[in-house]
This record gives C-alpha cells, sequence and structure tokens, in this order.
C-alpha cells in the first residue's frame, strides 16, 4: 500500500521583525492550473495592471517591477510596515477572484532581496520570463509590465 503523502503545510509570509520596512521582495503569484482564461486577456491584464498601479499610488506597496505571464506574475515589491504582506496579497487576490473571476493557486512564493546584485539579477529574469516563453522577442516588446517609467517614478 502506497504511503500517503504528508498534509499541505501552509506558509503564512510573516516578515521578521529584524527585516527593514523597505525591504523589496520577488514574489510570484499562479493562477490554478484549471484556470481557463489568463492574465494576459486583454481585460484581465488590464484589471491587474490597473489595481496593481492602484495599491502603489495609495502607497499599500511599492511596485518596482509587474510582469504578467499568462499563467502566473512576477514582482519585485516592498511593503509598508501596515500589516503582514501576507494578508495584503491575499486580498489583492480576493479582489481579483471576485471582479475578474481569476481563480488563484493558494499561496503564493516570496523572497526577500538581499543586495543591489540580487535586485538586479530578479529585475532581469522577470523582464526576461516572457521572451525565455517564446512570448515576444525582446523585453521592451511584451506589453504586460509595469515598472518605475509607468508608474512615473524619476
Amino acid at each position: 500500500m502506497p504511503t500517503p503523502f504528508p498534509p499541505k503545510l501552509k506558509l503564512h509570509h510573516r516578515t521578521p521583525d529584524w527585516v527593514a520596512a523597505e525591504a523589496t521582495f520577488h514574489i510570484r503569484i499562479r493562477i490554478d492550473s484549471r484556470q481557463s482564461s489568463t492574465l494576459t486577456t486583454p481585460l484581465i491584464g488590464n484589471a491587474v495592471l490597473d489595481s496593481a498601479s492602484r495599491y502603489h499610488e495609495e502607497q499599500r506597496w511599492f511596485c518596482h517591477l509587474l510582469v504578467l505571464m499568462p499563467d502566473h506574475l512576477h514582482a519585485l515589491l516592498a511593503f509598508p510596515p501596515l500589516g503582514p504582506m501576507s494578508r495584503l496579497i491575499g486580498e489583492w487576490k480576493r479582489y481579483h477572484a471576485q471582479h475578474q473571476a481569476i481563480a488563484w493557486q493558494d499561496g503564493y512564493f516570496d523572497h526577500r532581496i538581499r543586495n543591489r546584485r540580487e535586485y538586479d539579477e530578479k529585475s532581469t529574469y522577470i523582464r526576461l520570463n516572457p521572451v525565455a516563453r517564446n512570448l515576444c522577442a525582446q523585453p521592451e516588446d511584451w506589453p504586460w509590465v509595469i515598472d518605475a517609467t509607468s508608474l512615473g517614478i524619476k
């Protein structure tokens, strides 16, 4: 008889107290594999990018970079010390689940960026993701991006 899989662990994504409030995180959020539409469908993609920009403008997070892919998104985000990032991301996902009928996978991936070299590496990786997936020839050809330029940050 096969051994049953252990129960799925629930990660709480609590930022340790010693991490500076302005720390940047690489965030990856996936849609459920049964989701029929993609994040790059114009209606959905525009709504997701608009809300990410609105969160930035309202200072709920600071968006360095966000790139939509058909089945996931990558972002470099910093969070103000208003509460756990898991609550903020959960609220954001719930909004899109209700208004755009996006079925998200549970949870998300996060990794704290520790230095400028790592920030540059993650930024390059995220920007090249559509090219690596053969969705465009060059990163600047991919329309599903918000960054400092599109947010009017100098």
